[in-house]
């Protein structure tokens, strides 16, 4: 779950890291009375989920409420990058004497919790990495031991940040640490961490990833969940509890497996077609689950052909074909379908489809046979 900025720095707040004050307003009176209340000068923020909200036009600075007024009427409706700006974050205006990154993250190949700095704060940290990656100090945490205030300390110091910043970067960073290991985060980014004139160590923008997965942990992520930008096709099938993104193609693609559902869609790209989604129906695949993935792929009109592909562990071959047979009794299905069935008691499986098999209902033995059949029939 990828945060708007304002809610990344709720959740900074709640870790106790020094943000903005400000607050969210979906209207130009809500915007002017929240700039008005915490006083001017105050920036004008666009909420969406992409990048490049300035050079949009989707962050300004407003000096009074007539200004304001103008900022909030532009901003709100703004079109940026196919995202509408539907809610805005008023924030009291910092001074900035100097601007940094930091970041916690995985690094998957090292097995442990990967944190970054940099002096060069302000600028997508990927160019930093590309024209000078000496400028960014890295720090790889092990899970189980955790970061220390020496660690934290010796880090900031071979980050070169000004002198001035080092106590308060090494409050923020054990906090910002913190944040992303109970909160059961993928990334936790600042940029800018800013030196204030004053002294002061503060976090200018959030950048806050949280695994869906940890829901269970955190019942008020649910607040978190309800604003992920879906199109109509991805919030039934999230209403559904599907695993499944919305793609361009064709090609309807369900599996059981995100890996398998991820070859699947290679394959389909492969033979020369293109999937129109990614969907994993996991370790279920009983007929409630194929009619509600059958459901959520036939409402795609761009759909010519549906390409079912399951290899059997845990599930079992047969219990995917009565699942596939009644789904599709409670379902009418307007494209084609082609399956692929394999593993455990696939034979099985095989021969109750049989009976069923016509020209909307095909099956073939092997992934690569399934995939050229649906991508012809989609084409």
């Amino acid at each position: 779950m990828d945060l708007l900025e304002y809610q990344g720095k709720q959740f900074f707040a709640s870790y106790d890291i020094p943000v903005s004050e400000g607050d969210v307003a979906t209207t130009v009176e809500d915007a002017v009375k929240i700039a008005d209340t915490i006083g001017y000068p105050v920036v004008v923020k666009a909420q969406v989920h992409t990048g490049g909200r300035g050079k949009a036009g989707g962050v300004k600075l407003a000096n009074d409420t007539a200004e304001c007024t103008e900022h909030a009427t532009n901003i709100l409706g703004l079109d940026i990058k196919g995202h509408i700006v539907k809610e805005i974050w008023i924030e009291k205006a910092s001074d900035i004497a100097e601007e940094y990154y930091a970041s916690f993250t995985l690094d998957r190949s090292a097995k442990k919790y990967l944190g970054m700095l940099s002096a060069e704060g302000g600028v997508e940290i990927e160019t930093v990495a590309d024209e000078n990656p000496d400028a960014i100090a890295k720090i790889h945490i092990d899970p189980v031991e955790g970061l220390t205030e020496a660690q934290c300390r010796e880090w900031v110091l071979a980050a070169n940040l000004n002198d001035q910043a080092t106590d308060g970067a090494v409050d923020i960073l054990l906090k910002l640490y913190n944040a992303y290991v109970e909160g059961n985060a993928d990334l936790c980014e600042i940029n800018p961490l800013i030196l204030k004139p004053t002294g002061e160590v503060h976090a200018l923008d959030a950048k806050v990833s949280l695994d869906g997965n940890a829901l269970y942990k955190h019942p008020d992520y649910e607040k978190y969940d309800a604003t992920q930008p879906r199109d109509e096709r991805e919030e039934a099938a999230h209403e559904a509890g599907l695993q499944y993104v919305g793609l361009d193609g064709s090609v309807g693609v369900i599996a059981n497996g995100a890996g398998l559902a991820m070859s699947t869609v290679d394959v389909v790209n492969q033979v020369g077609g293109s999937p129109a989604n990614f969907l994993d129906i996991g370790g279920g695949a009983n007929a409630e689950v194929m009619a509600n993935a059958l459901t959520v792929i036939n409402n795609d009109p761009a759909v010519k052909a549906i390409f079912i592909n399951i290899f059997g562990g845990i599930t079992r071959g047969e219990e995917v074909a009565n699942g596939i047979i009644e789904a599709m009794g409670k379902v009418t299905i307007d494209s084609p379908i082609v399956i692929r069935l394999d593993g455990t008691n696939a034979v099985e499986g095989r021969e109750i489809l049989e009976p069923h098999l016509d020209d909307k209902l095909m099956m073939e033995t092997t992934m690569l046979s399934a995939a050229q059949k649906a991508v012809e029939l989609a084409k």
